[in-house]
């Protein structure tokens, strides 16, 4: 008797043993980050988990502005005070731009947000690790000197949001206003690759329609009054792209053309609001509201960027400077939108 007793307790121990150890298998499993995230990517499943952002901003005008705050709204209304985002102004200059994107990685921040073409490109050349979603750019790969082969998506630790409205809808958005026009002068900065890319198209456009057309380009700021004095000496209409140099001058080049009386197309509202008569205007804060949810998806969902295909703002909208077309003698179509 006293031996059976003896083996019934160790059976009992062993059952209790092993029940424990198969508990214990089936908490772990439910709280591996594997689970939570099959993808393998960057998300990790951890609700607690507080992501640090880096957000590299070319320049302080509204267009950029927006984007930034649309960014920032739309990842603190999905994170909350699980996301910690530090905003970098470089003030134009592309040498600061190499400094606040290697100052991010070497934090290791957990995803940057380059707002704009320059940022971009440095932030591509400072990491192939950390997540980047661009925003305020023109054309991914004219940015990321990928010359062939362009499919949407990067293929590599990058995504985002373009700011292109269709160039051929500008064009003819020039024409609807101003379908006399003898010459179209084309005003954009040549260091920055994505105005020239813009004006190419415009171009194109503009000689599919038998325009006649001429390019005039300021290397920085200090030569735009030139530039713009010559063009208006040539041409009865110009046209800027969304061009970041040219958005910091709009009072220089305004104080030129309105006195002139030659018109301005702008190739993005904040230029139009400054010295333009009309725009086929995005939503800067749309676009980065877009970029915001996109980061949401790479830091918590584990998306990869290369995979994910870059995003163009969801509508665009004619839109008029009722104090620039007041002031010109010009009088806007029915469906156009003056700007607040």
């Amino acid at each position: 008797m006293k031996f059976k007793k003896i083996l019934a307790a160790a059976l009992s121990v062993a059952m209790l043993g092993s029940m424990s150890l198969m508990t214990g298998c089936s908490e772990n499993t439910t709280s591996d980050p594997a689970n939570n995230n099959p993808s393998g990517g960057a998300g990790n499943g951890d609700s607690t988990k507080t992501f640090n952002v880096g957000v590299c901003q070319l320049d302080e005008h509204p267009a950029l502005d927006a984007a930034t705050k649309g960014f920032s709204d739309k990842l603190t209304e999905l994170l909350g005070d699980r996301v910690k985002i530090d905003v970098k102004n470089a003030n134009n200059e592309i040498t600061n731009c190499t400094t606040i994107t290697t100052n991010f990685v070497a934090a290791n921040v957990d995803l940057i947000l380059a707002n704009a073409t320059s940022p971009l490109s440095t932030a591509a050349s400072a990491t192939s690790t950390i997540p980047i979603v661009g925003t305020s750019i023109t054309d991914y790969a004219t940015a990321l000197g990928i010359k062939s082969g362009w499919t949407g998506k990067s293929g590599k630790n990058i995504t985002g949001t373009s700011d292109l409205a269709p160039i051929d809808q500008q064009e003819k958005l020039l024409l609807e206003l101003f379908p006399n026009c003898k010459k179209v002068g084309i005003l954009y900065c040549s260091s920055e690759a994505n105005s020239k890319y813009q004006a190419d198209l415009f171009t194109a456009a503009l000689k599919a329609d038998g325009k006649d057309y001429k390019e005039f380009t300021a290397a920085d700021a200090n030569e735009i009054p030139s530039a713009v004095n010559a063009a208006i000496g040539e041409c009865d209409v110009l046209y800027i792209p969304t061009d970041n140099t040219f958005a910091n001058a709009t009072e220089t080049v305004k104080s030129i053309v309105e006195p002139a009386k030659i018109p301005v197309i702008a190739g993005e509202e904040g230029i139009c609001g400054g010295c333009g008569v009309a725009t086929l205007s995005i939503s800067y804060y749309d676009i980065g509201a877009i970029a915001g949810e996109m980061a949401y998806d790479i830091l918590v969902n584990g998306k990869n960027p290369g995979d994910m295909e870059i995003q163009s703002a969801p509508k665009f909208t004619k839109k008029y400077n009722a104090a620039m077309c007041q002031s010109l003698g010009i009088t806007p179509p029915e469906g156009y939108e003056a700007i607040g």
